[in-house]
């Protein structure tokens, strides 16, 4: 594991000594001897060196400490040197370590150490044995067809999840540990041989810059490696599915692993990477790319069926069909407010049912945001504060932002539609498309880890276009994503050989 971060009240030129009550001193006094450190003391049966096991209580398994205590008297009769714990005790992950942060640090997360009278190095044995949530279905990407595992708070056991899906020996998880306090291990997942090697060494500087008291999870990682923190699109895709990451990886793009938080990230990632799912690979290729086609709509309809509604209704009501526009016309009549007012008033209470339904208990979250919009559209109809087309409206964007499958790019279409809206309400269609020129402009400069955000259509790749907006059949997906410009460029046997490096 590579240090980034040393625990900042430990000296770098503190050391491990000889004297084992010094040693047991440094611990209680760092620590300020807590009521769970557990440290047992034991002799050997010459009474010549002691030994003592240090761990704490709650995040060490006590099954295993009490089997290592067992272990460590059977073993009382032999000659206790440097070497002895090392060479007698059978563990499964066992190492030395003549270094305090490394050690301490293990203690606080869950690992014991040994020491040894005489002996300047520590023992550490893993023992990591607290609480932890198994695997589940992701709550938040679910799938009607494909796998129903998902990431935890475990970071070994997100590994696994990984490795289960990527069975190739050139699989790299290289481990960092970030943070000055509450220090967490974060893990760049990659294979080696098929990622840009500029791309793998842009990320590892990215990552070695992180210089923060608490990186609490993956969102924290991600503002801060982000190319460009002024704009509202997502640059890092996360996710909670091993097998979008373990895709992901195959593509020759890096997946990034955050210990304590079971939102993993992908980098680098294109626009397209967020009307995409891992469910359009697990179906017939037309049935996955009507549905692509379906989300670019609906993602239409959620930034611009608002606006365009306040555009046509203060400033354009000839471009309506004349029995719609009477129609509108009797609907609104009454209405004490102007399309504009109108139009935020209920887009507002739209986005309050929404937070309040995800604060709320799962039992009633639900409910609340399905029994309350219809409640309270229902009343201001009948309140004549709206009219029934402008609760329709509002309707229809609400679902069409549903059917997008990332939730952090659902968020950014609904903070840019009260932009659009606003545009609307002041120049009218003019100001709509003026809003998406600029909105275009904004979007073609981004870029995510040198990868434009545009891509493939924006610089065109046509050799891309075979898992963009259409998904060809699997047999026509021969390449990995020529923007990723991978060392080995083909995705089937008979390809492999034009690839960059074959």
């Amino acid at each position: 594991m590579k240090k980034l971060n040393p625990i900042e009240d430990i000296s770098p030129t503190a050391k491990p000594s000889a004297s084992l009550a010094a040693n047991i001193q440094f611990i209680q006094q760092l620590l300020a001897s807590p009521d769970d450190l557990v440290i047992r003391n034991a002799a050997t049966a010459r009474g010549q060196t002691s030994i003592a096991i240090v761990c704490i209580d709650g995040l060490a398994d006590k099954q295993f400490v009490q089997q290592l205590v067992q272990m460590t008297m059977a073993l009382s009769s032999v000659d206790p040197t440097s070497v002895w714990i090392g060479e007698h005790l059978t563990l499964q992950e066992i190492k030395r370590s003549s270094d305090w942060d490394d050690s301490i640090l293990s203690l606080l997360s869950g690992d014991t150490l040994l020491l040894v009278e005489g002996s300047p190095e520590i023992t550490i044995a893993g023992s990591k044995g607290w609480k932890s949530r198994s695997v589940e279905e992701p709550q938040t990407e679910a799938l009607i067809r494909g796998p129903r595992d998902g990431f935890t708070e475990d970071i070994r056991t997100n590994t696994a999840l990984v490795r289960r899906r990527i069975r190739d020996p050139k699989l790299r998880l290289e481990s960092y540990r970030i943070g000055r306090r509450a220090q967490k291990e974060v893990i760049l997942a990659y294979i080696e041989g098929i990622v840009n090697p500029m791309l793998i060494q842009e990320v590892r500087r990215r990552v070695e810059t992180i210089d923060m008291d608490d990186p609490e999870g993956s969102g924290f990682i991600e503002q801060w490696i982000m190319d460009n923190t002024l704009t509202p699109y997502p640059q890092i895709l996360n996710t909670e599915r091993p097998d979008k990451v373990a895709g992901a990886v195959m593509q020759g793009r890096v997946g990034i692993l955050v210990d304590g938080t079971p939102f993993q990230l992908i980098l680098p990632i294109t626009l397209t990477s967020f009307i995409q799912s891992p469910e359009d690979y697990y179906q017939n290729w037309l049935l996955s790319s009507v549905l692509r086609v379906l989300r670019v709509f609906a993602v239409f309809i959620a930034l611009f069926l608002p606006g365009i509604y306040i555009a046509l209704l203060e400033f354009h009501h000839g471009l309506l069909p004349s029995k719609l526009a009477f129609s509108v016309a009797g609907s609104r009549e009454g209405v004490p407010f102007p399309a504009v007012v109108e139009t935020f008033l209920m887009e507002g209470t739209l986005e309050l049912l929404r937070e309040a339904g995800i604060r709320l208990p799962k039992s009633i979250g639900q409910t609340i945001g399905v029994v309350g919009g219809l409640v309270i559209g229902e009343a201001a109809v009948t309140a004549g504060i709206v009219s029934p087309v402008m609760v329709v409206v509002v309707a229809v964007t609400a679902i069409a932002s549903f059917a997008i499958p990332s939730y952090g790019f659902a968020i950014s279409i609904r903070l840019l539609r009260f932009g659009i809206m606003l545009a609307g309400s002041i120049f009218g269609l003019y100001g709509i498309v003026l809003a998406l020129i600029l909105n275009c402009i904004h979007i073609v400069n981004l870029k995510s880890f040198g990868v434009p955000y545009t891509a493939p259509l924006a610089p065109l790749r046509l050799g891309d276009w075979s898992d963009f907006i259409i998904r060809m059949p699997i047999r026509a997906m021969q390449r990995r994503p020529d923007i990723m410009e991978t060392m080995n460029e083909g995705r089937q046997k008979r390809h492999e050989k034009e690839g960059r490096n074959g």
